[in-house]
């Protein structure tokens, strides 16, 4: 996976070179869902003052490492380790040499959200340090597209079902029963909801409730059904909806918000995925053949 500037570079603020950094942003779990706070940080010699979190702090190492205190002992952190530290632990961390800095990308997730799935309401992780380089990907790079863009489906897509894949590899949690009676049946309903509200899609919380099923039911059932996760299936429907819109003359950001994407930007993203090519070049290319 690439690795992005704000992750490992030094900022440059007003022409200095600052090598220490950190930014908070926030997605929310769904139209009207709870918030999941997320921070990319990249420090040289800060040290953290003994705290605490409401929610499971989880992290990725992306660069350097770094040591914290935690439960009575000291863990270590390398390029690819994912750290667990569970709701109301004490900790601390700093840079674990005195040259080498740290950088990482972490989230504050409740414990609802990775009890999702499974029989206990909080799982317990025996060991913080988590060894599993393609989860450790995998989250890395929802934070990243996540902080970029913040998509309230996409988010709540994503996160959870992450986050509960953690739970089920590395807790002493007891995973629920994966089959989901009318699969089928289900997803067609869930993909009919989000194709007519795709400007505003509904809570994928509030679907799986009305359902009677749990979120990560949900999720399970649609990607088996679909090929695909929810927001996945979303945007390749709005991308077949922007293009008729720009084959009728619309300007990219005209079809954007016509279809419910954040922005152009979100937009081309999704293009380029999907038909290779940007909006504008997609339009171009269509207004150029109806010349001849």
């Amino acid at each position: 996976m690439e690795t992005g500037p704000a992750d490992v570079a030094p900022l440059a603020q007003g022409g200095a070179i600052v090598a220490e950094h950190a930014r908070w942003t926030r997605a929310r779990l769904g139209r009207c869902g709870p918030p999941v706070d997320m921070l990319t940080a990249r420090f040289d010699k800060h040290v953290y003052a003994p705290h605490t979190h409401a929610e499971f702090s989880i992290g990725v190492c992306v660069a350097g490492s770094e040591v914290i205190a935690y439960r009575g002992g000291h863990i270590r952190t390398g390029p690819g380790s994912i750290v667990v530290l569970a709701p109301g632990e004490m900790h601390t961390g700093g840079p674990a040499t005195p040259t080498d800095g740290y950088a990482y990308r972490a989230l504050y997730a409740g414990p609802s959200l990775l009890a999702d799935g499974m029989l206990e309401a909080v799982p317990h992780f025996r060991d913080p340090v988590v060894d599993d380089p393609e989860l450790a990907a995998a989250l890395r790079l929802a934070h990243t597209e996540l902080a970029a863009c913040p998509d309230p489906l996409e988010a709540e897509t994503r996160l959870p079902w992450l986050l509960t894949e953690l739970s089920r590899r590395h807790s002493t949690a007891r995973a629920a029963r994966d089959e989901v009676p009318g699969a089928h049946g289900i997803s067609l309903l869930v993909r009919d909801r989000l194709a007519d509200e795709l400007t505003a899609p509904p809570a994928l919380a509030d679907l799986a409730a009305d359902l009677g099923l749990s979120r990560y039911q949900l999720l399970r059932a649609f990607r088996t059904t679909m090929g695909v996760p929810p927001y996945a299936w979303l945007a390749q429907y709005r991308v077949t909806r922007a293009r008729a819109l720009l084959d009728s003359g619309l300007r990219p950001a005209e079809a954007a918000t016509l279809v419910g994407f954040a922005d152009q930007a979100h937009m081309t993203r999704w293009f380029r995925r999907v038909l290779g090519v940007t909006p504008a070049a997609y339009r171009n290319s269509v207004q150029d053949a109806e010349r001849y």
